[in-house]
């Protein structure tokens, strides 16, 4: 297939890119890789001989499928997914997978009660705390960065799981530098990671797990580290090792003030989640809501 003339390129993609929203929609399939410029050519005459929208071109044509449409409407209204395998991430990473299914709108419902119970009264930092292993508070707290970033919030999630971290694996980052070095004062706030695939999301990832994991979460270190990073972010998320393993999710809560308890479906017991509930408010840590996962 002929590509068209660089000149004739440079008229079509200035086309797209006076165009209004249904044609700006163009651009972003250009930009995409989705269409090439002679195709956008296509659509544009078929909009409008048909009086279509310009997606609608695309797809009545077979340039395009609703997958791409989905996801370029997605860019356009500043709410990026991700299609399969797109961007490396785990599979549990369902708010950037699936966007539209029930577990997402389950954590868009979540995310909603959130802002308004602690986020809107001017806090800017919550602990999710499962109360045993496999709960799936490292893939909820994941999720909700991801949702939040979504609403254009200025996202950070901590991974303060210093004995078994997760959300490197989540978010494929590898090894780096992370908490752990930050709080001996080995790392800058270089540590942090810009995730490009998200509008608005860092992850600071656990670091090298250390030896002392609860004396370095004990550290005045980490209040400091807090407030300098509340006054960076909107929205600050700390994935923590499940409460009933060690005292480590009760310090972090602390230093948060606020936490999330995380239950699991025929799995968690009432009465330890009862008694952590009881072990965070005594350590001066309000418990905003506790959450039921079935999944």
């Amino acid at each position: 297939m002929n590509m068209p003339h660089h000149g004739v390129a440079e008229k079509i993609v200035a086309q797209l890119s006076e165009a209004k929203v249904e044609q700006s929609l163009g651009k972003l399939l250009l930009d995409a890789g989705k269409l090439a410029p002679q195709d956008a050519e296509r659509v544009l005459r078929l909009q409008k001989e048909e009086n279509l929208l310009f997606g609608e071109a695309a797809i009545k044509l077979g340039l395009i499928s609703e997958g791409d449409l989905s996801q370029a409407l997605a860019r356009q209204f500043e709410y990026p997914y991700l299609s399969s395998r797109e961007g490396g991430f785990s599979p549990d990473l369902v708010a950037a997978y699936q966007p539209f299914g029930p577990q997402v709108e389950q954590l868009r419902a979540l995310r909603s009660q959130l802002m308004l119970r602690w986020f809107a009264a001017g806090h800017k930092t919550l602990a999710i705390v499962g109360v045993n292993a496999g709960e799936g508070a490292s893939y909820l707290a994941a999720n909700l960065a991801v949702v939040f970033s979504q609403l254009g919030e200025r996202t950070l999630l901590i991974d303060a799981d210093l004995r078994n971290p997760r959300q490197h694996i989540i978010f494929s980052l590898g090894s780096r530098q992370g908490l752990s070095d930050m709080l001996v004062g080995r790392a800058s706030h270089a540590a942090v990671a810009r995730i490009p695939a998200f509008v608005d999301l860092s992850v600071l990832t656990a670091g090298a797990v250390p030896p002392n994991p609860a004396e370095l979460l004990s550290r005045a270190t980490l209040p400091i580290l807090l407030e300098d990073f509340a006054e960076r972010y909107d929205v600050i998320l700390i994935d923590t090792p499940p409460a009933g393993m060690n005292a480590d999710a009760l310090t972090v809560a602390a230093r948060a003030a606020g936490a999330m308890l995380v239950l699991r479906q025929n799995h968690t017991r009432l009465a330890a989640a009862a008694a952590h509930r009881d072990q965070m408010s005594g350590a001066g840590a309000e418990l905003v809501g506790t959450v039921l996962n079935q999944f």
